[in-house]
């Protein structure tokens, strides 16, 4: 088959293709036929190998930013092939934002022949830092500031995030169905909901609202709302930039290193390191396994806990910035 893209969008050889799947250490038995050779053309294989790809890659690639503390630019990239070297070739067991990890994890999808395409969203503050500050005065959702992919299997639309940090990350693709909840992680459940969100005056336009929840009869959590029209890379330029450069962005003034946790083949739990404290959540059970004091500390913490290895000149480029833990 091709590689071509109608829209010219980037794509990655087999090779590559083959260098991602030791990145996130894709099992042979998923590797024996390849969706590039045409072996997935039943769509539940097609969709069993989605969900499997998807696991193993939230597994092995952190959501992070540390681009915007540790490193000498603090400038972010989109290109699929600088993503490709930063995330899969480095070696340094780097990840990236929801735009890097899903732009990556869109282009590994695109060239392995699936029909997919990416889509802007809306993070609800209730799922995001700020919620925890005081004074918070309740949800409400950004702008466009999350990127998500849509993926389209016999007719059928589903949501592939590898993108949103933190424990209500969707660790399987959900299908664009309205209030069909399904087990997460544990005693989590998620849903989607089509619906009119808060912030809107318009209440009959409707928007796909992403939830969770902690439990059974625990209450739904807003974690964002998308549209299915279809964004293109120089939105998420725009997007990238915001996010990554303005003050109200948390990215910019907050440390943070998420990547979900694998037990017999199946993820449990996540290991996060945020700010100066590094916790282990599994099924829902919190452990605070270290306070960080100092940069050498932190630095230590990422490679110690979540197989993170800053170089010396990535180190340095966090002097002087708000975030720095002077000890």
């Amino acid at each position: 088959m091709t590689f071509a893209d109608p829209a010219h969008r980037s794509s990655y050889s087999k090779e590559q293709l083959l260098k991602y799947f030791d990145r996130i250490s894709l099992p042979e038995i998923y590797r024996t036929h390849l969706v590039i050779e045409g072996q997935y053309a039943i769509p539940d294989e097609q969709l069993s190998f989605l969900a499997n790809l998807k696991k193993y890659h939230l597994a092995a690639i952190p959501f992070e930013n540390l681009e915007l503390h540790y490193s000498p630019t603090k400038t972010v990239s989109l290109e699929p092939q600088y993503l490709f070297q930063k995330i899969v070739l480095r070696g340094h067991g780097r990840g990236g934002r929801c735009m890097e990890t899903n732009c990556l994890f869109g282009t590994v999808l695109r060239s392995l022949g699936f029909d997919v395409y990416s889509a802007g969203a809306r993070v609800n503050q209730a799922a995001q830092p700020v919620a925890a500050t005081k004074g918070w005065k309740g949800p409400r959702h950004d702008g466009w500031n999350h990127m998500i992919n849509i993926v389209i299997i016999a007719n059928k639309k589903y949501l592939v995030d590898v993108g949103f940090g933190g424990s209500g990350a969707p660790t399987h693709p959900i299908p664009l169905v309205s209030d069909q909840p399904s087990s997460n992680i544990g005693s989590q459940r998620i849903r989607l909901l089509l619906t009119s969100i808060s912030d809107n005056t318009r209440k009959d336009q409707q928007l796909w609202c992403y939830q969770f929840c902690h439990g059974e009869n625990r209450s739904w959590i807003d974690g964002y709302s998308f549209t299915e029209t279809e964004f293109l890379p120089q939105d998420f330029k725009m997007m990238s930039f915001f996010t990554s450069t303005s003050k109200t962005s948390w990215f910019t003034y907050r440390v943070v290193c998420v990547k979900q946790l694998m037990e017999n083949g199946e993820l449990v739990g996540e290991m996060k390191l945020y700010e100066n404290e590094v916790r282990k959540r599994v099924r829902g059970e919190s452990e605070l396994l270290a306070t960080l004091t100092t940069e050498e500390e932190r630095v230590h913490a990422l490679e110690k806990y979540l197989g993170v290895k800053l170089s010396e000149p990535e180190v340095l480029g966090i002097h002087g910035m708000i975030t720095q833990l002077l000890g």
